[in-house]
């Protein structure tokens, strides 16, 4: 049974649902005023996966995730720029698709924006203060925290001892410092909308309740983001929706933990703060290497534990990937032993039970992957004994699906990286055969011949990559692994990838040594 932690109690819970097999989830989203870092690609891998275990699971999930697209930052940035705000959300809400795709984050199934629900900001807010929970100043809406008895449950605080903080504005004519702004007087060059008060805009933790409500009703399953969200935006959250329904708001709150970058505090003043699209625009490899190698690396962490960033785990998340697709390359060769066979069902149904029993344990992305690199290891072994081609596509099959619930492995085994590094017309070949192959869906033993090289195409249009005898690929062998023992991973990766142009494969062994095969 899936068991998930809820920040709420404190503990890890059983997983029901409301309504059975369906889960209803809502996720705060982006401010969009600017690029996307490191820390909301955490984020947004996080409850991608989430969302990709639940429906393998065999849930419908009707996932919500938000734009605030009305906010201080977004106002100060379009005032510097001499643009209006809706220019500057059109920018950056792109800017996000343009970022999470490349990262294989699926959309939500609902996105909506914060200005596209002014009604339903308005009308929470009027039931707030006529149930006396809420009061007016000046044309200014405030949520009354001390008529609310449960506020600081999430956060685990006594309102006595919380400080103003955060988003939370100083103003002598609150009742009490933690009051919180519900709407907002206009103020001269402010977008405004017409309201009870006169005109204005949001208030920030309002904005979510709404959008919540409104899309997934009073009450739904799991609300999550990171754990910058738990005070005061979550925490008011609760106090707003529940003061309005009288009802419980969501009952599992996830949140998932902080990026540090080589383990120092993610922070623009510390000049280690780095967006998604420069890490793609840095990285000396193809954009889908890239992609599935920075996916590794942060899955490759507990969600609820602090991330460091470093350009050390980012290398060895790619070379454990390149040793998958290593593999992937192997279970398209052919073969007419059958020896292992029977064995590697019993691998597979091993491996899923460990993967199933990861990811049952409060979605435990790590463990999951060492059920993977444990299927990766034996397989390799098995294929050492002989594979039948049928039980060669069921490893691969079996790799696709489990694989699918972390968004790893999806790529079919020459796209990962063989096309980017080939040339002109016989790229395009690789790239032809690849779709054909994928239409037939079976091995096509030309298509290794292809790539490496070796295949009947026209002469000026095929690979300049040598041939090359044992004895040179020893040599490379050992160059390598002197490069990998010197931390010379640049190295490590051209002497992999000019081998790979060859046709070698290389498996690294987990004691530093590697073998190889045509």
């Amino acid at each position: 049974m899936l068991k998930i932690y809820n920040t709420l109690t404190g503990k890890k819970e059983p997983f029901e649902p409301l309504v059975p097999k369906t889960v209803r989830m809502y996720v705060c989203g982006v401010t969009v005023y600017d690029y996307c870092h490191i820390g909301h690609a955490r984020s947004a891998l996080v409850f991608d996966v989430i969302r990709r275990y639940l429906e393998h699971s065999g849930y419908t999930v009707e996932f919500v995730k938000n734009f605030t697209d009305v906010d201080d930052k977004i106002i100060k940035r379009a005032n510097e720029q001499g643009v209006s705000c809706d220019q500057i959300t059109a920018k950056f809400i792109q800017a996000y698709y343009d970022d999470i795709e490349r990262l294989g984050v699926r959309p939500a199934s609902i996105e909506p924006k914060a200005t596209e629900h002014m009604a339903d900001i308005v009308r929470l807010t009027e039931t707030l203060v006529a149930k006396g929970l809420a009061y007016q100043v000046d044309g200014d809406v405030y949520f009354e925290v001390a008529k609310f008895p449960d506020y600081g449950q999430l956060s685990r605080r006594r309102l006595e001892d919380l400080q103003a903080g955060a988003r939370v504005d100083v103003d002598e004519r609150k009742r009490h410092p933690m009051d919180f702004a519900l709407w907002k007087s206009s103020k001269p060059g402010e977008p405004s909308w017409e309201s009870p008060w006169g005109p204005g805009r949001p208030g920030w933790h309002i904005e979510c309740s709404a959008m919540s409500i409104r899309h997934l009703g009073e009450t739904f399953d799991i609300h999550g983001g990171g754990m910058d969200l738990i005070f005061p935006h979550h925490e008011n959250e609760i106090a707003q929706s529940c003061g309005a329904t009288g009802k419980e708001f969501a009952r599992y709150w996830i949140h998932n933990g902080f990026v540090q970058i080589n383990q120092e505090k993610m922070s623009k003043s510390l000049g280690n703060f780095f967006t998604i699209r420069e890490i793609f625009e840095k990285s000396e490899w193809p954009e889908a290497e890239t992609g599935e190698m920075l996916r590794y690396f942060l899955l490759a962490t507990q969600y609820r534990g602090p991330l460091d960033f470093s350009d050390q785990s980012l290398r060895e998340a790619k070379n454990a990937v390149d040793g998958f697709y290593d593999l992937f390359m192997r279970l398209g060769e052919s073969d007419t032993r059958t020896t292992a066979d029977k064995d590697l069902a019993l691998t597979i149904e091993r491996c899923r039970s460990a993967f199933r029993d990861a990811m049952d344990d409060d979605f435990n992305t790590p463990m999951a992957i060492a059920a993977l690199q444990g299927l990766r290891s034996d397989v390799n072994k098995l294929l050492d004994h002989g594979l039948s081609t049928e039980w060669r596509r069921t490893a691969r099959t079996e790799f696709r699906s489990l694989g699918n619930c972390l968004g790893l492995f999806q790529l079919d085994r020459w796209q990962f990286n063989a096309p980017a590094r080939l040339k002109g017309a016989h790229r395009q070949a690789v790239l032809e055969a690849e779709r054909q192959h994928a239409q037939a869906g079976k091995w096509d033993p030309s298509y290794h011949e292809l790539l490496s090289g070796r295949s009947k195409l026209p002469p000026t249009e095929r690979s300049s990559a040598p041939a090359l005898t044992d004895e040179e690929i020893e040599k490379k062998l050992v160059e390598r692994n002197e490069a990998r023992k010197q931390k010379d991973f640049k190295k490590a990766d051209e002497i992999r990838h000019f081998l790979s142009s060859c046709g070698i494969i290389i498996e690294d062994k987990p004691n530093g040594t590697s073998r190889w095969k045509r």
